[in-house]
This record gives C-alpha cells, structure tokens and sequence, in this order.
C-alpha cells in the first residue's frame, strides 16, 4: 500500500488502537478541513487508484493514518490548484520517490485583481485550464453549456465552482447519467437559489456594508440548509441513506 509522509495534519488522532479507521471514521476526519467531502467521493477516488486501503475479511474498508493523509493531499490539489486525477497521482508518487515537484498554477485570481469580473467569488479559471481540470475536451464543455450547467462568468472565464460541477458530471457519466438527464438537477436547483435570492434580497439593497456582508453570510446559511435538505430529499426517494 502507498502512504504519503505525515505533513502533521494530525490526521491520525482519529485512529483506533489498531491505527486503522473506517470510511466513515475517515469522512469526519477530512471534514474538518473538506467540508463538501462524501464517502462516494473517497469510494471514487479509491476506484481510481490514488488509495489503497486494506480491506476486511468481510470487505469493510480500513485506512491507515497514511492513506488519510493522501487523501487529504489529493483534496488540496483539486481544491487549491485544479488539477486532474492524473497529474495529482503522478504528484504524489514523485513524492513518494523523494522528488520535490512544485505544483502547477492554474492562473487564480483573487477579488481586485485586473481582468476579473466584480463580484463575491474568490477565484477565476481560464477555458483551457477548466478544461485540463475536468479533463474533457471543447464538445463535452459546449454540450454541457448548452443544458446550462456550466456557465462562465465572462468571455472564457469560469467561477471555481465550475470546476466542481464539472467533476460531479463526470463522475455521474460514469455510471450512464448524461449531461442531458441533468437538465431537471439545474431547474431545481434555479428555483431553490431564486427563493434564497428572496429571502435575502431586502438586505442586500441595505445601505448599511454590515448589512450587506450579513446578507452574504445569510445567503451562504441558507444555501448550505437547502443543499442539506435536498439531499435528505433525494435518499428518502430512494428510500437509501448515505453511511
């Protein structure tokens, strides 16, 4: 099994006496640094080789203090720089060999930097860098544009956001969910940001900077609910609950 050097993240506090943890063990311990983490995602990231965890008599994943702690590497990079699940692997296996790689910069830009649109989000990512990131090619992106899941923010800029969205379809597709069935999941979720909008709307128009930062803040609240209790949705659909 690979295991990346300890970076002192104390992701191995959580450890049992054996020092291996459960899945879910693992999803409270990265939380706490990768909120939006889910137990799928680290299932997808085992299916694709950048783990390796030890596995049970009975099948049950166990992982070690070191494939957490390459978990957590993989989440930063895709977090922090964009990268595909290629380029992180080939990162972390020339780690592993000793070797110091700096990681490529995918061009983010921060709010008041020149050349960006005005606006709440943190960061900013070129076509051509969205596209090495989701690794998919132009058609892929214009069919996904024309169903409106991924839109940019200006001529050839995308929110970092994008990058998300662009990575869930991809994993969807996978299991034969096209871009095209995921037209409803965009209305739905339209509807549900236009009432968050409402909600909030009276205090952005606020004179008052405070008010207006509570708006935000207030809005991020909410769409954190409305997430949460879309999810709650869909499993009780499906009469199935996440571990």
């Amino acid at each position: 099994m690979r295991h990346t050097p300890s970076g002192g993240s104390g992701y191995g506090a959580a450890a049992t006496d054996s020092g291996l943890m459960s899945i879910g063990t693992v999803l409270n311990v990265l939380r706490e640094e990768f909120p939006e983490v889910t137990i799928s995602k680290i299932r997808f990231l085992e299916s694709e080789g950048l783990i390796e965890p030890q596995r049970t008599p009975s099948g049950y994943r166990k992982f070690g203090p070191g494939d957490v702690e390459r978990l957590g590497h993989v989440l930063r990079m895709q977090r922090d720089h964009y990268l595909p699940l290629k380029v992180i692997r080939e990162h972390l296996d020339a780690m592993e060999r000793g070797e110091q790689l700096r990681l490529p910069t995918l061009g983010r830009q921060r709010d008041g930097e020149a050349g960006l649109a005005d606006g709440p989000t943190a960061s900013r990512i070129a076509r051509a860098e969205l596209l090495a990131a989701a690794g998919i090619g132009e058609r892929e992106l214009s069919e996904w544009e024309s169903y409106g899941l991924v839109t940019p923010v200006a001529d050839g800029v995308y929110d970092a956001e994008a990058v998300t969205v662009s990575a869930l379809i991809v994993e969807l597709g996978r299991s034969g969910i096209e871009p095209r069935h995921l037209r409803a999941m965009k209305a739905a979720a339209d509807r549900e940001a236009g009432l968050v909008d409402q909600v909030v709307a009276p205090l952005k128009r606020h004179r008052n900077p405070q008010t207006r930062a509570h708006a935000e803040a207030r809005a991020k609240e909410l769409a954190g609910l409305t997430v949460k209790l879309h999810a709650a949705l869909v499993q009780s659909a499906l009469g199935v609950r996440l571990p």
